[in-house]
């Protein structure tokens, strides 16, 4: 009889929602990929180099032409030099590269600090690992973090520290303040980091987003993770990359090349030769804060509340003065009902924290934003006709 590592763990909440959206053809808010086109350049790029010969494995890092302008990006973006030959590694995805990174350092018995809400690969890759992970809550009205939580969580055993910035599901973005709370509580307690940045080109309002590369003290223990999924609207391709200072990266590697070993070799070689020229991640900022605004104008005044997200391309809403149903029968019964598929936050928890929260994808066609809100708001203001007259 075998003992499951994630006996506790289901379905992804993603795969769960957008199987109910395809079943009752409900727009779908919930899974976060875009449905933008990818760029016709880079689709004939990788036809090209797929034509050239470019089909077998790539060396087990990554190609050299990728993690070269991986490496001058994140130099030109965050003045932080990483040589592509020992501290840059191609991955399938940015989850990979979490669960990669996690594998690397943890052992049986190490403890792994881990905000919630929290993305959904993160405690069962430490599982897997044999650590031990140690949730600590963002503050709940406005999904900060709780440094002297921080403080109080970490012990002799803690290992490491899971950050995600800017943050899915809750859209918040870290501050410099955040930063120097960071800084000492490493500095203190020999903390390693695994950084999760895929947003980071994500960034609204003004703000910037803080890359853990860009401090050298914080970036001699971590590993920066990223995708080109999310920058590239090819969520599908599953390419990401992990930048780590070469001790980090050995151990990395020597994991990496048991999972996947390779990634696709004709989509690296395309990303490499795009990337020469090509800087469009300097206007994602601007792209998506007009989606989130157009999403966001459906709902002001409406009964479901919001602070606009800080980054990322998802926002949160309170639906607590819609309905007192936990948040997973309520976003299924908007999928089934109102024909609209969105995410609860409560999965992105180890306990359920019975809170009104979920999450919309704004990733989307303006006419695909128009059309989920319409529905949700007829829905939502006939539930509550129906209340009122009952």
């Amino acid at each position: 009889m075998f003992s499951p590592r994630l006996r506790n763990i289901g379905e992804s909440i993603f795969a769960r929602m957008t199987a109910l959206a395809n079943k009752h053809n409900a727009v779908n808010l919930s899974q976060g990929f875009p449905d933008f086109s990818v760029s016709g350049t880079l689709i004939d790029l990788i036809h090209r180099h797929m034509q050239a010969g470019a089909n077998q494995y790539a060396p087990m890092p990554g190609l050299p032409a990728l993690r070269n302008a991986i490496s001058e990006k994140i130099r030109d973006v965050y003045g932080r030099e990483y040589n592509p030959d020992t501290s840059v590694t191609i991955t399938a995805g940015a989850t990979q590269a979490i669960f990669t990174a996690i594998n690397s350092i943890i052992s049986a018995g190490d403890e792994v600090i881990v905000f919630e809400p929290a993305y959904d690969s993160y405690i069962p890759s430490i599982l897997i690992a044999g650590g031990i992970p140690v949730p600590v809550s963002l503050n709940q009205h406005n999904f900060t973090i709780d440094w002297e939580a921080v403080e109080s969580a970490v012990t002799s055993k803690t290992k490491a520290i899971v950050l995600n910035s800017p943050h899915n599901p809750c859209g918040t973005v870290f501050t410099t303040e955040d930063i120097e709370h960071l800084r000492r509580i490493c500095s203190e307690n020999d903390i390693y980091i695994i950084s999760d940045e895929v947003y980071e080109h994500m960034v609204f309002d003004g703000g910037r987003h803080h890359s853990i590369a860009e401090y050298e003290d914080l970036a001699a223990k971590a590993f920066v993770i990223s995708s080109f999924g999310k920058t590239y609207h090819a969520t599908g391709w599953k390419v990401g990359y992990a930048a780590a200072p070469p001790e980090l990266t050995k151990e990395f590697r020597k994991v990496h090349q048991f999972v996947t070993f390779s990634v696709h070799t004709p989509t690296q070689a395309a990303y490499a030769e795009f990337m020469q020229h090509d800087r469009s991640y300097n206007t994602l900022s601007g792209f998506y804060q007009e989606k989130r605004d157009y999403l966001n104008s459906f709902f002001a005044g409406s009964p479901l509340k919001f602070t606009p997200a800080e980054g990322t391309y998802f926002q949160i809403f309170d639906y607590s003065a819609v309905s007192d149903e936990h948040d997973l029968e309520f976003s299924e019964r908007l999928t089934r009902e109102a024909g609209v598929a969105v995410i609860p936050l409560s999965p992105f928890f180890s306990k359920d924290p019975d809170l009104k929260f979920i999450r919309v994808c704004f990733a989307k066609r303006d006419e695909v934003i128009k059309e989920g809100a319409e529905r949700l708001l007829r829905y939502i203001h006939k539930d509550l006709t129906k209340d009122k007259e009952s």
